[in-house]
């Protein structure tokens, strides 16, 4: 007997037509939803509920827009893609609540106050150099300046942007070093 005839007959409730379609479809049906799922175990869940479905919905089957067996492998096919959807959907979700509840692995708060207290120790510091030196280590550190540049800048030779630059640095350094 044809899987169309079967489906008619499982519509008015006929366990024995129902058996003999699970017979005949149950094949093709686990290796279309195998091919989708890929789980095994999922296929196997996917599966039954496919055929649970053929039971309580025979009756949607319209043998005028096609055969039984690619109605079914359609539902099946339908059902597959939802489980996988549903599958990824869940994963995706964990994913999110696990990154939302996992700890920062820093204290973003302290690094921030660090920051600042830095930049405040370094501006202090800063300060305390000569309006010369000052000037030499800001457009070299904080301007990007080459020392090449700064003395053009500053149309002052080199050298002596050199020697103020390196006392500006130790005046830097040891006041930093008193500060940490």
């Amino acid at each position: 007997m044809e899987a169309d005839d079967l489906l008619v007959r499982v519509a008015d409730g006929d366990h024995t037509a129902f058996e003999q379609l699970y017979g005949l479809v149950s094949g093709p049906l686990f290796a279309l939803v195998r091919r989708v799922v890929r789980d095994p175990a999922q296929a196997e869940e996917v599966t039954q509920e496919v055929l649970l479905e053929l039971w309580r919905c025979a009756a949607r089957f319209d043998p005028g827009r096609g055969s039984a067996l690619a109605w079914i492998l359609t539902v099946a096919h339908r059902r597959a893609v939802d489980r996988v959807r549903s599958v990824r959907a869940a994963g995706e979700r964990e994913r999110r609540e696990a990154a939302r509840s996992a700890p920062l692995a820093f204290d973003q708060v302290t690094e921030e106050v660090e920051a600042a207290l830095e930049r405040e120790s370094v501006r202090r510091c800063l300060h305390r150099l000569t309006a010369l030196q000052r000037q030499s280590v800001t457009l070299a550190y904080y301007d990007g300046y080459t020392y090449r540049e700064v003395a053009e800048r500053l149309s002052l030779p080199l050298g002596t942007v050199k020697t103020r630059m390196r006392d500006g640095l130790t005046r830097l350094r040891a006041c930093l070093g008193g500060a940490a």
